[in-house]
């Protein structure tokens, strides 16, 4: 069976000429974490202590909004990150969106997403969704508890990526977590999309397929 990986070692190829280019195209699993904690705990803040929101608004649009990060998250997996557009520019645009990831797995510096794609797409999603507050339901405030469990949700991601590459998990339910993204890496890319969780791939019937009646493995889909 053709490898479906350039190297399973924690190293990676260059991928920009420039050194400061290719700086900005690595990012340690810890930087996510600084950038994004004060912009969840000044949302939190602002529902609170500025807009005043009942807690029955605000923990449901918590757990809304990292439901929808999770929407967010398999969509652009499968539909974006997982799309090659033609030509040789589209196969550059590719490897340096995912294909790397792909190429390079445990790559640790090529796990969380750069701040120079994840900041500009924040920032697109806040204000997408400030608009449907406003346009649905008239309440454009309420998009800040929703942006809270959004950017929850997205750094949830971001962690559980990175361990699941780096991490030697006991429970049941990561290792069941590692091996679902494990066979997407190694053995079937075209399914398994979930990282953080696997509601979508059952919703979107992306599961990976059984040879048996017991769960799929990744030597059963060798």
């Amino acid at each position: 069976m053709a490898k479906n990986f350039v190297s399973n070692k924690d190293e990676s190829v260059r991928m920009f000429d420039a050194d400061w280019m290719d700086f900005f195209s690595r990012v340690d699993y810890k930087v996510p974490l600084v950038i994004y904690i004060p912009i969840i705990t000044y949302y939190l803040f602002q529902s609170v202590f500025v807009l005043h929101l009942s807690i029955f608004y605000i923990v449901p649009l918590i757990a809304f909004g990292i439901l929808v990060w999770t929407f967010a998250e398999y969509n652009l997996h499968r539909f974006v990150f997982h799309w090659c557009p033609p030509g040789e520019l589209g196969k550059k645009i590719h490897f340096m969106f995912h294909g790397v990831h792909h190429d390079y797995p445990r790559d640790s510096k090529r796990l969380v997403m750069v701040p120079v794609v994840s900041l500009p797409l924040a920032i697109l999603f806040y204000f997408s969704f400030r608009f449907l507050f406003a346009y649905f339901m008239g309440m454009p405030e309420l998009v800040a508890p929703f942006f809270v469990g959004f950017v929850i949700g997205y750094l949830i991601y971001d962690m559980t990526h990175y361990a699941l590459h780096h991490v030697n998990f006991k429970s049941k339910f990561w290792l069941d977590l590692k091996q679902h993204h494990m066979i997407h890496h190694y053995t079937d890319p075209h399914n398994g999309f979930g990282v953080s969780t696997k509601l979508w791939d059952h919703i979107y019937r992306t599961m990976f397929k059984r040879k048996s009646d017991g769960p799929v493995t990744v030597e059963e889909a060798v």
